[in-house]
């Protein structure tokens, strides 16, 4: 079955070996066992690269040290080691924990890091063409075993135009209209009735009565 991986098929078949079946693990849904592979793998490539600097290194902590005083301190070297590190780092905490996670979140970093290790090991440690750096890590082919019909662009192109799309348009701005509708609704308050109260009504009828007296008493006085 294709791997994301066929590119380290014929520069070493080992470590292809082994990182091919952290992508079985994978997609068996095996997280734990998927991530200490891949230590495994980060660890078999370290040996490779320290080659005849390797000396009385034992454990894959010692074999880092050293590989990291031996760099030159280029970016992609930086890269490579911080690679290293996280699958050493994560493939031990699954290796020795009390409680089965099953983390894909983590696996899957871990099977992106080594793909990026495995490409720096490729092109800077052994001489493999350049165009290796343009691979990008396939998950459809990872999850499927089939690689993707679609390229990243072929992908990006198509959710654009789905964006794009001036019905969908619509749909978006009728929903924002409606929601909007709907809050103004929700804002509304019932406006109180205001009454005249009946202070004013007797203040009338007693000013009216008094006019009227006042006139009776002007007449017949």
């Amino acid at each position: 079955m294709t791997t994301n991986f066929e590119f380290l098929r014929k520069i070493d078949k080992n470590l292809f070996t082994i990182i091919s079946e952290a992508e079985y693990l994978y997609r068996d849904e095996y997280f734990e066992q998927c991530m200490v592979q891949t230590r495994r793998f980060a660890e078999n490539i370290c040996k490779n690269v320290l080659g005849n600097k390797r000396t009385t290194e034992k454990t894959f902590d010692d074999m880092l040290a050293t590989l990291k005083d031996n760099i030159t301190g280029e970016d992609q070297e930086k890269e490579f080691i911080d690679d290293l590190y996280f699958l050493k780092k994560n493939g031990n905490i699954s290796a020795h924990s009390n409680k089965v996670k099953q983390d894909g979140i983590i696996a899957l970093e871990c099977l992106q890091r080594a793909f990026e290790a495995a490409i720096s090991y490729c092109v800077y440690f052994s001489n493999a063409n350049s165009k290796i750096l343009n691979l990008q890590y396939d998950i459809d082919l990872l999850v499927t075993g089939e690689k993707s019909k679609q390229s990243l662009a072929d992908k990006y192109k198509s959710a654009k135009r789905i964006n794009d799309n001036p019905q969908n348009t619509t749909k978006r701005k009728n929903n924002n209209r409606k929601n909007q509708e709907r809050q103004f609704y929700q804002m509304k308050t019932k406006k109180k009735s205001v009454s005249k109260p009946i202070f004013w009504y007797l203040v009338a009828f007693f000013s009216f009565v008094s006019i009227v007296l006042l006139i009776l008493i002007i007449i017949f006085v």
